[in-house]
């Protein structure tokens, strides 16, 4: 006959045992992901979205096993060497960057915490990482050749505009792979005949100066490089720039999005989406230093119709069938 005492006695070892068991399944922890953003939150919103959809297809879920501690410069980039080292300060993970003067101010702030690219232009050559294959130390992610695609883009805009013979050609001086932008841009406008008006603007407040020197050169077309201020403040650059009632060639799509004539550059969006797959390999125990950089390998023509029009262009049937996307 089973006694009360060996009933409880029973329960309680059941009790220990459960108890046991639930130490030694600790809850899951919640990651932190940094990212150093040039922008603001409203700038940056569609990258925002990107990232958090890359992250969630990997099972990545906000609030359950990661966090998003993201910090905004607002288009101002002497705050980006202080906001790198905020992230350091919250003990992130992992430090996500989209442009050379942020991986810069991320690599300053640490040689430790893993910083991963989405899509910065020619991380080599500016010192990022050692190599595509074996980039070392603690940077790894997505890069492009952006500064070797400025000269395709020069000559799309030939294209259209064929007897546009002046063209300004708009850098931020700031960015560390400025040099090689102008070096393609005149390599490519002297190979068309053409003029190349080298323009600066490398803080939001120079960019009004900067189109009003485009007008006074009588720039004939304008080229606007792929740079993070440009994306930040494109709505502004835009308005700037149609006041001048001339054909503009951007280097992100964003700005054709935003009323811009024409672009040729790689899918921002896709590239902060893809960088998820990195965040989740290092998150799960891969070494930045072991995981080789990918280049962007994909690069699209878009034109805007409509602004085509209201600049007075025809653009040819074959160009329009050569486009990936076309804005009516």
């Amino acid at each position: 006959m089973i006694t009360r005492r060996r009933v409880l006695l029973a329960g309680g070892i059941g009790l220990l045992v459960a108890h046991g068991h639930s130490r030694g399944q600790p809850a899951t922890s919640i990651r932190r992901l940094g990212w150093l953003s040039l922008g603001s939150e409203a700038t940056v919103a569609n990258l925002d979205a990107a990232l958090k959809q890359g992250m969630q297809e990997l099972g990545w879920l906000e609030g359950k096993n990661v966090e998003y501690r993201i910090v905004y410069a607002g288009s101002d980039e002497s705050r980006l060497d202080a906001l790198a080292r905020e992230l350091v300060r919250q003990q992130v993970d992992v430090i996500l960057v989209g442009n050379g003067q942020s991986a810069r101010a991320a690599q300053r702030a640490t040689k430790t915490i893993p910083i991963v690219m989405a899509g910065l232009t020619n991380a080599v050559s500016i010192g990022l990482v050692a190599g595509l294959a074996k980039p070392g130390g603690n940077i790894t992610g997505y890069t492009s050749q952006q500064d070797e695609v400025v000269g395709k883009l020069i000559g799309i805009l030939h294209e259209v505009a064929p007897g546009a013979r002046r063209i300004s050609i708009l850098v931020n001086e700031n960015s560390p792979i400025h040099a090689a932008y102008w070096a393609g841009a005149q390599s490519a406008c002297a190979a068309l005949d053409l003029v190349a008006q080298r323009v600066v603007a490398s803080t939001p407040a120079q960019l009004g100066p900067a189109v009003e020197q485009m007008v006074r050169q009588r720039a004939q077309a304008i080229v606007v490089i792929s740079d993070g201020m440009y994306f930040t403040e494109r709505a502004k650059l835009q308005e700037l720039l149609q006041a001048t009632r001339l054909p503009v060639a951007y280097g992100l799509r964003d700005h054709v999005l935003v009323g811009g004539l024409l672009s040729y550059g790689y899918d921002i969006d896709a590239n902060y989406r893809n960088a998820a797959k990195y965040v989740d390999k290092i998150l799960k125990g891969a070494k930045p230093a072991d995981l080789p950089v990918e280049q962007a390998t994909k690069f699209d023509l878009l034109i805007n119709l409509k602004t085509a029009k209201a600049l007075g262009l025809t653009i040819p049937q074959s160009f329009l069938l050569r486009a990936d996307e076309v804005i009516q």
